[in-house]
């Protein structure tokens, strides 16, 4: 189908599409896999919100379960986890000088950058931070890390 619509398009004096390239994943991968260099593969396609070079996924973690030759989308894969769900994190509120830190309960697993719901443990109030580099949870005025 491809050829055909080339074919047309050189006959009629258009200019020809450049091909464009996906990543596929080689095999199944289960979610929370971190992905190495045998996990994903370059081929001809033309899928948006897909990645396009296999150094986009390497090292990240699948998000949700990755099939054989299928695309990958890039809410597929992210940073790897460095907070579990029911994990105990320090949550820190930033504003200005100020620093206040409470221990609070992850409600999901999140890698750093992420968004994450946390359960203060002295107030049982739920709230959303960002993870930090350091795997604290961090809220408030200036939220990114």
């Amino acid at each position: 189908m491809r050829t055909l619509a080339l074919l047309a398009a050189l006959a009629a004096g258009l200019p020809v599409p450049a091909g464009a390239d996906i990543l596929v994943a080689t095999r199944s991968v289960r979610g929370q896999t971190i992905l190495g260099p045998g996990d994903v593969a370059v081929i001809e396609g033309d899928v948006a919100g897909t990645l396009i070079a296999p150094e986009e996924a390497i090292g990240q973690e699948a998000r949700v379960n990755l099939y054989a030759g299928r695309p990958i989308r890039v809410t597929d894969v992210g940073p790897p986890a460095i907070i579990e769900r029911n994990q105990i994190v320090t949550l820190r509120f930033r504003s200005g000088g100020l620093v206040i830190a409470a221990d609070a309960r992850a409600l999901d697993r999140a890698g750093v950058g992420d968004a994450l719901r946390v359960m203060n443990l002295a107030s049982r109030n739920t709230v959303t931070g960002f993870v930090a580099p350091d795997g604290s949870v961090v809220v408030g005025a200036s939220m990114k890390p």
